[in-house]
């Protein structure tokens, strides 16, 4: 299972891999886009994997919603939905994050 700070490294590396510092948006509607379809745990039925993928994307959602709290993530909004961005200035709360996510086995 996918601890918070591993959600966010993942975001974060994202983000950074895709140079979307600042000026540079992406819509926050992608950010789950990365993230695994399945889990490694048995499920007993389609209805509940859809469940649990459903309670991972939303869980990414969340941590978007926190980092923009924590600053690390500017918002724009738009017509069309959504944009975000890494606010660059801290750095070291992101690098924490992409290495908790980088570290995961």
């Amino acid at each position: 299972m996918w601890t918070d700070e591993e959600i966010k490294g993942k975001i974060l590396h994202k983000l950074t891999r895709l140079g979307k510092f600042s000026h540079s948006h992406t819509s926050i509607d992608n950010l789950p886009k990365g993230f695994p379809q399945d889990t490694s745990e048995t499920l007993v039925s389609d209805s509940a994997q859809k469940s649990m993928i459903s309670d991972i994307r939303k869980r990414v959602k969340d941590m978007a919603k926190e980092l923009k709290r924590e600053g690390i993530l500017f918002s724009k909004p738009t017509s069309y939905g959504e944009e975000v961005s890494i606010n660059p200035q801290l750095k070291e709360k992101i690098i924490y994050y992409i290495n908790k996510f980088l570290e995961m086995s």
